[in-house]
């Protein structure tokens, strides 16, 4: 009966949905990208709010790991692509 008060936290919980999508799907072109953004702008909204501040801390960490992981993707290929290989 003590849980029917208590609200959800969207934010929260939609920044850690896209941050878990970014880092699963972090081989597909564009996508990433925005699921990074989008999952690291959802967590400092989520962040603001009383409940789920895990959740939404969460969802920046994977959002940033998302964005980090393309870098070092597109650092990759040009090192590969320049080493003549």
């Amino acid at each position: 009966m003590e849980n029917e008060h208590q609200q959800q936290n969207g934010m929260a919980i939609s920044a850690l949905v896209l941050g878990i999508l970014g880092v699963v799907l972090n081989l597909i072109p564009i996508i990433p990208y925005l699921l990074g953004i989008l999952a690291i702008i959802f967590g400092v909204s989520g962040n603001k709010m009383q409940n789920g501040k895990g959740m939404a801390v969460a969802g920046i960490v994977l959002g940033c790991i998302t964005l980090g992981m393309k870098v070092f993707f597109w650092i990759f290929i040009i090192l590969l692509g320049g080493s003549g290989y």
